[in-house]
Parts: structure tokens; C-alpha cells; sequence
């Protein structure tokens, strides 16, 4: 098993999330890291200060023996299906309204989840 140190982490595939600052610049952050974040004047600046920032929290982290996230799991291990239970009436709307739209119920509710932009928080 190999050793988890600053260097295993580095070396992890972590979510980097840069993205246009409206008030000038850019906001970078480690999606699996909370409040590992930082900013640039550009995209590259940005990169590059995120890159120093994930260093920083992991020292810290590794330092204070705290418990360190690794990223989220590749698209390969999600099926992209999973069991919902709801309430019948609401069953019997969404298959009317399925029907309705003549689609399958499947279809409608990928359809309303999607409208909605779904985003979800860790």
C-alpha cells in the first residue's frame, strides 16, 4: 500500500474548478477540498495558484492528522441508474404527465431534472 503523504495527494486526480470571476479574474477552487480555493488575473494564474493552494491545505491537513478527501469517483462507477421511492400521487402525476408528453416516465423525469440544473454541494 503506498504511503499517503503530500506527495500521493498531489499526485491524485482532484476536480479543479476555475471559472470567470465577474468582477475581474478568475476563481479556482478543489472541488473535493473545502475552502481550498484562490484566484488569478488569468485562467493560468489561476491554475497555477490552485495548484500551490491544494498544496498548502494538504500540508495542513496531513499536519493536523486530519481526515483528507480524495476525489470523486470516474464516471465509470456510476450506472446511471438508482432506485427513487416517492409517494403514489406523486407517481400517478409524473405518469400522467408522461403519457401526456407521450414519452416514458423515465424520460419525463431525466427531463424535469435536467431543466432544473441540478447542481449538487458536498
Amino acid at each position: 500500500m503506498k504511503k499517503k503523504d503530500l506527495a500521493y495527494y498531489m499526485e491524485l486526480p482532484y476536480n479543479i474548478i476555475i471559472r470567470k470571476d465577474p468582477y475581474g479574474g478568475y476563481f479556482a477552487k478543489i472541488e473535493e477540498l473545502e475552502g481550498c480555493m484562490t484566484q488569478g488575473e488569468t485562467y493560468e494564474e489561476a491554475l497555477k495558484n490552485i495548484r500551490e493552494a491544494m498544496e498548502l491545505w494538504l500540508e495542513n491537513a496531513l499536519e493536523d492528522c486530519d481526515i483528507i478527501p480524495e476525489p470523486v469517483a470516474d464516471e465509470e462507477e456510476f450506472s446511471g441508474k438508482f432506485v427513487l421511492r416517492l409517494p403514489k400521487t406523486l407517481h400517478r402525476k409524473l405518469a400522467r404527465n408522461a403519457s401526456k408528453e407521450n414519452v416514458s416516465l423515465n424520460q419525463y423525469v431525466v427531463f424535469l431534472l435536467s431543466e432544473r440544473n441540478i447542481q449538487v454541494q458536498h
